[in-house]
């Protein structure tokens, strides 16, 4: 990967459950921010936000679509949703100036929190969207697991080193 330049994300497709597309979207990944707790104790000169290893804050991930879809009622819908974002990577050879595709895909699992049904406007977009609480977090890049969070089985992979590994084990899960 030295000898190339990342680019651009050249284009990128939604599915669901693997197979339904949904439609053109452009969409709003979650953030990873580690929970933390503040140690203030003798031998620590001042505070320090410690993270919790493997403990996210609310992660969220939000599709905006041109108009209302289909898909904007389904993902409504009060239950768990599998969600695929399959993408192509866009990079230059730095020698030959060869443009090459890598592939990436985001995997997501949520619960709707937020349907926007957007607005009305004569010849305009109507700017709705679905906002779903990400429970589960996978993103592959060039074929590796790079993230791969996991809330409820206590998985936390992060550039392929899982860190939940030994608390699992320590918990007898």
């Amino acid at each position: 990967m030295s000898d190339q330049i990342s680019a651009i994300l050249n284009d990128f497709s939604v599915y669901r459950n693997g197979t339904e597309y949904l439609g053109a979207a452009d969409v709003e990944l979650p953030d990873l921010e580690s929970m933390t707790e503040t140690i203030s104790a003798a031998g620590v000169a001042g505070e320090v936000d410690i993270p919790i290893l493997g403990h996210y804050s609310s992660m969220t991930v939000t599709i905006n679509w041109r108009v209302l879809e289909d898909a904007n009622y389904t993902l409504a819908k009060p239950a768990s949703h599998h969600l695929d974002f399959r993408g192509s990577i866009q990079r230059v050879d730095k020698a030959t100036g060869t443009l090459i595709q890598v592939p990436v895909k985001v995997t997501v699992r949520g619960i709707p929190k937020t349907t926007s049904l957007g607005s009305l406007a004569k010849g305009a977009t109507m700017d709705n969207s679905n906002e779903l609480e990400v429970v589960y977090l996978k993103i592959m890049h060039d074929g590796k697991t790079k993230v791969e969070i996991d809330k409820f089985n206590y998985v936390c992979v992060i550039d392929g080193v899982d860190y939940m590994a030994p608390i699992r084990t320590n918990l007898g899960i």
